[in-house]
């Protein structure tokens, strides 16, 4: 092994492993104070390269080529870092920067629901815009006693935007068809929906499948049900409804169920925005930007490479 082979399985183990310099001095049968000299060698010869980034750094060539490839109107890409959860703040702080920079500003925006668009709704500056108004556009009315966000995440963009907010006071996912129609006769329903299938702008952020869905965690649907969509090929969720790797939908008889604006709908909308971050979300986010479900996809760089090597 060479010095620089040696430099290099240092870093590796420190940088990448995640193994403290004690731990490869005793693998590697070397003191401690050799392996820190040894990892600022590295660094000296340009073995590590240590960049810094701000947390809403873009990356422009991705950008261009997500835009190029999948046709999308514009694609912003966060160089992220951190795990998931950090990666969703970044991807959410974009997404506010984004509706902020918005001219003209979107009169009427519908939003869904979830930890992401919750981070999105916290990351707007009071005054971001003026007399906006923001609809809910799926149900999330929880089942179970872990609250849902929604209501809170449509009336914060509503009141730093110094507009007003209507709510979906209803569950995502009905028990029975019958009751998700009758639900949608009623006025106090459908003069909701009616709102927002006009909406000027659509926020969403596609759910994964994973056991932190915010689907099982609010009670709409449970484990098992997760289960048997992945069977059934779904790769996550958009707006509750269940899709698969084409973005269609995988399970009729639960879409039935499900109440808000349908699939369709984003997919003829003037505008609508997808924010995606996490190893979790990739397949979603590979069906909702080849199936045209969003128009503007806000995503971090490893989800944005990923994309691009796979297709």
């Amino acid at each position: 092994m060479t010095d620089d082979d040696q430099l290099y399985q240092v870093a590796v183990r420190y940088y990448e492993s995640g193994e403290t310099q004690e731990q490869i001095a005793h693998a590697l049968h070397l003191t401690r104070w050799k392996v820190g000299r040894m990892l600022a060698e590295a660094r000296e010869v340009g073995i590590v390269r240590i960049e810094v980034l701000h947390p809403r750094s873009r990356v422009g060539a991705l950008e261009r080529a997500l835009s190029k490839r999948f046709g999308l109107r514009e694609t912003i890409v966060v160089a992220g870092s951190g795990g998931d959860e950090q990666l969703r703040k970044q991807v959410a702080a974009a997404g506010a920067d984004h509706l902020a920079a918005m001219r003209p500003v979107p009169r009427l925006i519908g939003v869904s629901w979830g930890r992401t668009l919750d981070r999105l709704a916290g990351g707007l500056a009071p005054g971001w815009a003026t007399g906006v108004h923001v609809v809910q556009i799926n149900g999330a009315l929880s089942r179970s006693r872990q609250p849902t966000s929604a209501g809170s995440t449509a009336s914060l963009i509503a009141h730093h935007g110094g507009g007003t907010a209507t709510l979906l006071a209803a569950p995502a996912i009905l028990e029975q068809q019958s009751t998700r129609a009758a639900l949608e006769n009623d006025r106090a329903v459908s003069d909701v929906l009616t709102l927002a299938a006009g909406a000027d702008l659509f926020l969403f952020s596609p759910g994964g499948m994973g056991s932190d869905s915010v689907l099982v965690d609010s009670g709409q649907i449970d484990a098992d049900d997760l289960d048997r969509l992945a069977d059934a090929g779904a790769v996550g969720d958009v707006l509750g409804r269940f899709v698969d790797a084409r973005g269609q939908i995988v399970d009729p008889g639960l879409d039935g169920r499900t109440l808000g604006l349908s699939l369709d709908l984003l997919r003829s909308a003037t505008t609508s925005v997808a924010l995606v971050s996490g190893r979790a979300k990739r397949a979603v986010c590979r069906a909702v930007v080849t199936s045209g479900l969003c128009d503007v996809l806000i995503t971090d760089d490893q989800n944005a490479t990923h994309l691009l090597e796979e297709t």
